[in-house]
């Protein structure tokens, strides 16, 4: 096996044709439909299935695809340890974050990155946690942030904070940070919250359980933007990190209160997947994740527990 050969599966699996590859290449389109059936031969397997609009891979070839693009990984990153100098490090970065973390992290971490590695490119993923642990462990991400949903034996974490989430309303809710709200006031209270099997839904429900009821739901949105207008609109309740609505409040579009007994409780973990190392460019982004976490603890936006007093984010 070549890399020409992994090269070539690249360019073919990403244009769905041999020609538009033979062209991104400047190769003779004959020379590369000699290199795919070389490595089919290699491998012992089917990697396109070819028809008359182009060719597509195969579930085999989408497998061996994934471990093309780590290879040219590495060897980015072998090429960065030699022209490391005053332009940084080189090669390309894939992070996958949950919505409200996005809002967070992407300006510190693009930032970061733009100053001290010019030379690099980075990929920013926002969706819900159970999306970017699936994505994790098939490698179309680098690393993410997530909200730990319990133990992950195929990931190596580091915990980052123990996110509160509090009562959110309308500015004439009467809610008040300086007055922590009972779980158990809020039954029979119709709420506005995400939909079953969402993971701050099931978390709220168990804290409902907890205080001895049943959530009353008036409206159920995945969407935090959604339950935030909605709240300032007037049509109800909801519950939410305070984070994402730092700046609303602020400006008087939202109040809050605390959420005692008990007090509902998230864990963020950052993580990589247990079966591939990390690359010094994915080190110096958890890195500055991990500062910009703390920075935005100590302020007071993000607000929670911080875990472990790291100074690193080195999984």
């Amino acid at each position: 096996m070549r890399l020409s050969q992994l090269e070539t599966l690249i360019h073919v699996a990403e244009l769905g044709s041999l020609s538009r590859a033979a062209e991104r290449l400047h190769v003779a389109q004959p020379a590369l439909s000699r290199q795919v059936t070389m490595l089919e031969r290699e491998l012992g397997m089917q990697m396109f299935d070819r028809h008359g609009r182009g060719m597509v891979l195969t579930e085999s070839g989408q497998e061996v695809l994934r471990h093309a693009y780590r290879v040219f990984s590495e060897l980015d990153e072998i090429r960065s340890v030699a022209a490391e100098g005053d332009t940084g490090l080189r090669g390309h970065l894939s992070v996958g974050l949950p919505p409200t973390v996005a809002d967070l992290l992407t300006l510190p971490l693009v930032t970061a990155m733009t100053e001290r590695h010019p030379n690099s490119t980075l990929r920013v993923v926002s969706a819900y946690s159970r999306f970017l642990l699936d994505w994790l462990r098939r490698g179309d991400i680098d690393l993410a942030v997530l909200y730990e949903g319990g133990p992950i034996r195929t990931l190596r974490t580091v915990p980052l904070l123990d996110e509160e989430l509090h009562l959110i309303g309308a500015p004439d809710a009467g809610l008040s940070f300086e007055v922590p709200v009972p779980f158990a006031d809020l039954a029979g209270e119709q709420m506005l919250l995400p939909s079953r099997g969402h993971g701050l839904r099931n978390l709220l429900d168990a804290a409902a359980a907890e205080a001895g009821f049943d959530l009353s739901v008036r409206v159920e949105a995945d969407s935090y933007s959604t339950l935030k207008d909605l709240v300032k609109a007037g049509h109800g309740l909801t519950i939410l990190p305070l984070a994402p609505i730092h700046a609303e409040v602020a400006r008087g579009g939202l109040c809050y209160a605390p959420l005692i007994d008990p007090t509902p409780m998230r864990r963020l973990v950052l993580a990589v997947s247990a079966d591939r190392s990390i690359t010094r460019l994915g080190a110096f982004a958890s890195d500055e994740m991990v500062a910009a976490v703390h920075r935005l603890a100590a302020t007071g936006i993000w607000s929670g527990h911080l875990l472990d007093d790291m100074s690193t984010g080195h999984i």
